[in-house]
């Protein structure tokens, strides 16, 4: 399937979706601990905005408040675990960036067998992100990077 009107423009096929509990707070931290940019924030003029769109290198997060909430309906609950692999220029630095916004750290920034150097982050909603430096090759045949 090709690019066509059932994708809207400048999204990817594939988009994560966070549920927050603050919107305008998520986006602050995601800010300032990761280096996202919010592009697009609804509605825009209120205080408590229910939906948001987030920029890394090109790519959309999409962040919400859990479905429902804003009109009084019942959230709906799930207890489904997710986590997001994103890679940066200096995974040292953005550890060190999230640890001073407020971010827990699960995992120090270590260098992984698959060749990466990644450190595992937790933000104020739960949600893992796991980022990475790559800084060698892996071998999947040999198992060995």
């Amino acid at each position: 399937m090709g690019e066509s009107a059932c994708k809207r423009p400048g999204m990817q096929w594939v988009s994560p979706y966070l549920v927050v509990q603050d919107v305008r707070r998520a986006i602050a931290f995601y800010e300032e601990a990761f280096g996202l940019k919010a592009r697009m924030v609804y509605p825009e003029s209120d205080p408590d905005p229910f939906y948001a769109e987030l920029d890394y290198e090109g790519m959309t997060i999409m962040i919400g408040l859990p479905r429902g909430r804003k009109r009084g309906e019942q959230p709906v609950k799930t207890r489904a675990g997710s986590s997001l692999y994103c890679y940066t220029p200096d995974v040292d630095a953005l550890c060190e960036r999230a640890r001073a916004a407020g971010a827990k750290v699960a995992m120090e920034p270590a260098e992984q067998f698959w060749g990466d150097r990644a450190c595992l982050l937790a933000d104020p909603d739960g949600h893992a992100w796991m980022w990475a430096t790559h800084v060698r090759d892996f071998d999947p045949v040999n198992g060995s990077a």
